[in-house]
Parts: C-alpha cells; structure tokens; sequence
C-alpha cells in the first residue's frame, strides 16, 4: 500500500511539472511575441534641404561695371521648402520591417532681369521646382527596449521631378532613380506612440549629369504611431 501511494505521489508530481512546464512556455511565448501586437507603424517627419540650399541659392555677384543697355537675368529670393515625408512599416519579426514611403520637397525663387549698373529691370515670381520620391523601404531593428529602438534602414525606388522650368527639350517632368538610407535612427517609445531622429541620406539622379538630390535629408526628425 505505501509503495501504491509513493508511485502515486510520483506521478502526481510529473502531471504537476508538465502542467509548470505548459504554463511556463506559454507565459514565455506571449513575452516572446508581445513585441509583435502592434506589427503597423506610420510616422510624418521633417528633413533638412542642405544639398539644395548649397545648390540653389542667391547670387553672390551682380554685375554693376557695365552699361545700362546691358541686361542680364538673375535667379534670386530662393525659399527652400525642406522634405516633408510619410512612412509605413509592417514589422514581420523583432528585427525586420517592411513598408514604403512618400516624400515630397520644393525650392521657389524669382527670375529678375538687372541692368549692367545692378538696378532691376522686370522681376517674375512664382518659379519653382520639386521633388517627390516613392519607394519601398527596409528597416533593421538591431536594439530593443521598451522606451527606445535602434535601427537602420534602406529605400529604392522612383524620384519625380518638375516644376516651371523644362529641361531643355521642352519637357517639364523628369524620371530617376531615388536611393535613401538610415545609417543610423533611434526611436524614443511611450506606449504607441514614439518619435524618431534619423540620420543619413536621400539621393535622385537620372544619370551623372542630371542630379536632383545628393545628401540631402541628412537628419530626419519623425513622430508616429503603432497600432
């Protein structure tokens, strides 16, 4: 009788730590994948146009040593309307994301005609540019933690650019390929919302002649939501 109930406390006892076992792998499981709740992720941001304020901006030398018959036509007043974009990911794991992104930026200045002594002749307003960019993007999420995340991230796809100005054969709308990546971004959390800081570069060319952007949007500042 006693040996029975040793063999039956034994047994209790492996029912009792299978039942730890199952309780404790799903608790593990739910910790493991609590991360992936909120798998959708859209963020509006802000980025500088430090390769177009390089670029395009006011002249530096207006002519005043020549007669006043002469005339020549001068780009000034630029405006830079720095980038304004929009992103979505879908996390698939802890470390990787996949989504696309939108972005769109213009410059805007005045064509005005001068005389050789600098005195203006005729101003015309209201030219400008722009650039928009769509593109799928990846994003490699390398540290974790409840208030912030580290990570990096890669877009390629189309950049479109037009505007008043034509490109010489008449044609005011230009296509190129578009390249941006995050060498660096960091993600401040507070439940589902947080806000970015990213730090790397947009480019946009159609060949090595026709450059539309190049380093610009080197720091990105975002805010968005999980859901």
């Amino acid at each position: 009788m006693q040996i029975f109930l040793y063999f039956c406390s034994v047994k209790n006892r492996i029912y009792i730590l299978l039942l730890l076992c199952c309780v404790c792998s799903y608790v593990g499981a739910e910790n493991r994948f609590a991360y992936l709740e909120n798998r959708n992720e859209l963020r509006i941001g802000w980025g500088d146009q430090l390769f177009e304020s390089l670029m395009w901006h006011n002249p530096t030398y207006i002519v005043t040593t020549m007669p006043e018959s002469y005339e020549r036509l001068y780009h000034e007043n630029y405006h830079h309307d720095q980038h304004i974009w929009l992103e979505y990911q879908w996390r698939f794991t802890r470390w990787f994301g996949l989504g696309a992104m939108f972005d769109m930026s213009e410059v805007h200045w005045d064509d005005v005609t001068r005389n050789g002594k600098g005195a203006e002749i005729n101003r015309s307003k209201g030219h400008y540019f722009y650039n928009l960019v769509i593109m799928p993007t990846v994003r490699f999420t390398y540290f974790h933690h409840e208030n912030v995340n580290l990570y990096s991230g890669l877009g390629i796809g189309l950049g479109i650019n037009g505007g008043t100005e034509d490109a010489g054969d008449g044609r005011k709308t230009e296509l190129g390929a578009a390249v941006n990546f995050t060498l660096f971004g960091v993600s401040a959390n507070y439940q589902r919302w947080f806000w970015t800081v990213d730090f790397g570069g947009l480019y946009s060319l159609k060949n090595a002649n026709t450059i539309f952007m190049a380093s610009s949007r080197i720091i990105n500042v975002g805010f968005g939501a999980r859901f």
